[in-house]
């Protein structure tokens, strides 16, 4: 593998007809950082992400990964520098978890590759390193929502990109299996030297896992820097909408929040976001 590589957004607008979703967005993630991004549904925040791998391409403005324009990529290229984990995929019935780790595989090694290849080293290691290689010959759809999270993630993994994207890895799970998960990200990122952006709904865990946060709101990035210096009462008010305090983890140190009462004046959107 190569060195980790950044993640530049310059000036990128996006919107569908009649709805802007991002307007004007500037972002720098540098190599081996590990960003949350966090904001009301209908900010932008997955939207960012899917721009960022190359599954859309914005109205203005461009995308670079380690230096290379993403407009000019095709979709497989892309896809050999970053890897993004949606929100939640369908289980194939019958695809065990081998079968679908190997899935990652198919932007290095084509279609072609996949058909006359099994395992490769890169397969083996992911299993691995999340820690599901003993469940390689069960099915997926037999899983626990925190299991498969952890096959997915591994499935993004056997991508071996430098740049890993996380559309809310935490949805759905119970408070384990979302420390779980986290953990997870934090260890590999370190192990594997990865640039890591993830979108977040719980600030609790941006604060916690992530060492900057990026909040958007109305499709501009309106907070930027590390938990300590974001995560204020102002925040909560200005991009989650919500009156609250913010206190520190008298072991950890990292900004806690005590949300208190939504503020009114905010319409909640649950489409694109």
């Amino acid at each position: 593998m190569t060195e980790s590589l950044g993640i530049h957004v310059e000036g990128v607008h996006f919107g569908y007809p009649g709805r802007p979703v991002l307007r004007g967005v500037d972002l720098v993630v540098r190599p081996g950082e590990l960003t949350a991004l966090i904001g009301l549904n209908g900010c932008g925040k997955s939207t960012l992400l899917r721009l960022a791998a190359g599954l859309l391409r914005p109205a203005r403005g461009r995308v670079l990964l380690g230096g290379d324009d993403l407009a000019r990529l095709s979709r497989r290229e892309a896809a050999r520098r970053a890897a993004l984990l949606h929100q939640s995929a369908p289980a194939v019935p019958g695809m065990t978890v081998r079968q679908l780790v190997r899935q990652g595989r198919y932007a290095a090694r084509g279609p072609l590759g996949m058909l006359r290849e099994g395992d490769d080293d890169v397969v083996r290691r992911a299993l691995r390193d999340v820690g599901v290689e003993s469940w390689a010959e069960r099915p997926v759809d037999a899983l626990s929502g925190g299991e498969r999270q952890r096959v997915r993630l591994a499935t993004a993994l056997a991508q071996d990109t430098r740049i890993l994207l996380l559309d809310e890895p935490t949805t759905y799970l119970d408070l384990h299996h979302q420390l779980d998960v986290l953990g997870t990200v934090v260890r590999l990122r370190e192990e594997r030297g990865l640039t890591v952006v993830m979108v977040l709904h719980d600030l609790a865990h941006a604060a916690r896992f992530a060492e900057r946060i990026v909040a958007l709101r109305d499709g501009r990035v309106v907070a930027d820097g590390p938990p300590g210096e974001v995560v204020t009462p102002g925040l909560l008010a200005d991009v989650l909408n919500v009156a609250g305090r913010v206190g520190r983890d008298p072991e950890g140190g990292w900004p806690v929040c005590y949300p208190d009462h939504p503020l009114p004046g905010v319409e909640y959107e649950n489409h694109i976001h």
